[in-house]
């Protein structure tokens, strides 16, 4: 079994007013991850994504995609503590 991970991702681009936050639910969901995401006051989009590390990796690639009308320029991703994620995938404020 592989080990449980967390990273905490930062998108930029145009990622707020595309539905991208409930794209990132749906498709972390589907990977089976836990986390969160959220809209930043600068436009920007941040997600912690917890869970295997192939399925991390997967969304990682996936948030370079985003959905329909998303362009996104910026994904940085940072380890993060899989002890902070939630037991779901939820959108925060």
């Amino acid at each position: 079994m592989e080990k449980h991970q967390a990273r905490r991702v930062r998108i930029s681009g145009r990622v707020q007013g595309v539905s991208y936050r409930f794209w990132t639910r749906m498709e972390a969901q589907r990977l089976g991850l836990t986390g969160w995401v959220r809209n930043e006051a600068d436009g920007s989009v941040t997600a912690l994504i917890a869970g295997p590390e192939t399925a991390i990796n997967a969304m990682i690639d996936l948030f370079w995609q985003g959905p329909r009308g998303a362009s996104v320029t910026s994904v940085a991703v940072n380890d993060a503590d899989a002890g902070a994620s939630p037991n779901d995938f939820r959108i925060t404020a």
